[in-house]
């Protein structure tokens, strides 16, 4: 590495500043009273008879007051005579085993005691139908066999593709209780088809299986409940699009078009399926979804804990360090790429020695007219967006937005 150092020894780092960034983020007070209020408005509960065993699909993304939506959902479907039970709704996540399923929702915080409901987890499927093309549907065995079925789901924007459905709740039903084989199917065609195949297969599994309702969350672009609401599953199919466009216009973002280098600290699939969201990014791994800003190189500089060594993701960043490609288990990242085929996510990008040399040779390659003045922006991740680092070149654009607040002086980057 000794050429490599000498090479990026004089390429400027610039100096950075605090910034604060605004969003139009309504925010629910209560989230445990929004869920019971919602449950019992919509009259979903009635569909549920003294008895019925009642399974609740929870998936893999980490959802704000996740274990309280699950637990406000257990305790009312209790109330009305129903016995719950908690099933991993992830497709492959997890490294498509059973045990790590449980894994993923104990991180998310949802556990059998924290919840109040038992978990039973297996990767075992039925198949319940298929569309014209030959696709099969599948379903998780134990979601099949229960009297009844509730699935519980952010909406939000997809990261691969673009439709009246995205990620949310028809999807979940397709992909998330399909398990690693539904997954599988679903990905086949590409993402160049998901759009059309999520509902088309989405509907064969509301028809032959015993879903109920589903109870969908909105979140702000800081993270938190904008919004709860129970869908009946004979809505679903009319009442998610347009609650997906609600969730698009409480997107956050950069408040920047265009520049030069972002730095990522952490990348992980507790943060986004594609680690980092690419709606944040700019930088989609399939040619089906657009948006985001204009960036010219991506640094990661580190894994979250709660990934566990799923470094899916990394093949979109342009350059990286050793200590991150040390602590990636590959094998879990690459079941993911397997089974939605989309391999570009699992690449390596260029490994550098320390943080330094990563971010350097990321503003050397950056081609920006003056190095001195290259734009560069610093994030936590991104799903954590509310206050980012912006280089010195960026500060007078950022006084006349309205939607930025300087909050600190000048300070050097801290990275090794």
């Amino acid at each position: 590495m000794d050429i490599i150092k000498e090479m990026l020894i004089d390429i400027p780092i610039p100096k950075m500043v605090k910034v604060k960034q605004k969003f139009h983020a309504p925010q629910l007070v209560d989230v445990g009273a929004e869920v019971r209020k919602t449950l019992n408005e919509t009259n979903v509960l009635t569909k549920i008879s003294e008895g019925d065993s009642v399974a609740i699909a929870v998936g893999s993304r980490g959802l704000a007051d996740l274990p309280v939506l699950v637990r406000e959902t257990v305790r009312e479907i209790k109330r009305v005579g129903g016995l719950p039970f908690i099933v991993p709704a992830m497709g492959s996540h997890g490294g498509a085993t059973a045990e790590g399923q449980i894994d993923v929702l104990h991180q998310l915080g949802v556990t059998e005691g924290a919840v109040e409901a038992p978990i039973k987890s297996s990767m075992e499927v039925f198949k319940i139908g298929e569309l014209p093309n030959g696709l099969p549907v599948y379903i998780d065995r134990n979601a099949y066999e229960a009297d009844k079925i509730v699935v519980i789901n952010r909406i939000k924007p997809h990261t691969a593709f673009r439709g009246p459905v995205e990620s949310g709740l028809m999807k979940m039903i397709t992909i998330g209780l399909g398990k690693q084989k539904g997954a599988e199917a679903a990905h086949a065609y590409s993402f160049k088809y998901m759009a059309e195949h999520v509902p088309e297969m989405a509907k064969i599994s509301l028809s032959e299986a015993p879903i109920i309702f589903g109870l969908a969350s909105l979140e702000n672009a800081y993270d938190k409940v904008a919004k709860i609401i129970a869908v009946p599953a004979e809505d679903l199919e009319t009442a998610e699009p347009e609650l997906l466009k609600e969730a698009k216009s409480l997107m956050p973002k950069i408040h920047f078009d265009e520049f030069d280098v972002l730095i990522v600290d952490e990348l992980g699939k507790d943060i986004s399926g594609d680690g980092m969201d690419p709606n944040i990014t700019g930088n989609f791994a399939t040619p089906y979804a657009t948006g985001g800003p204009d960036i010219k190189r991506t640094v990661v500089l580190g894994l979250t804990e709660k990934t566990h060594g799923n470094a899916n993701g990394i093949g979109m960043a342009d350059m990286t360090t050793k200590a991150v490609v040390d602590e990636i288990i590959w094998e879990k990242g690459y079941a993911n790429a397997l089974t939605s085929t989309v391999i570009e996510v699992i690449k390596l990008p260029m490994v550098l020695e320390t943080k330094e040399l990563a971010v350097k040779a990321a503003i050397k390659t950056c081609n920006a007219f003056d190095l001195n003045k290259a734009r560069v922006v610093r994030i936590k991740n991104t799903l954590d967006i509310g206050e980012i680092w912006i280089s010195e070149s960026m500060v007078p654009e950022a006084k006349q937005n309205s939607s930025l607040e300087v909050i600190s002086e000048l300070e050097e980057l801290i990275l090794d």
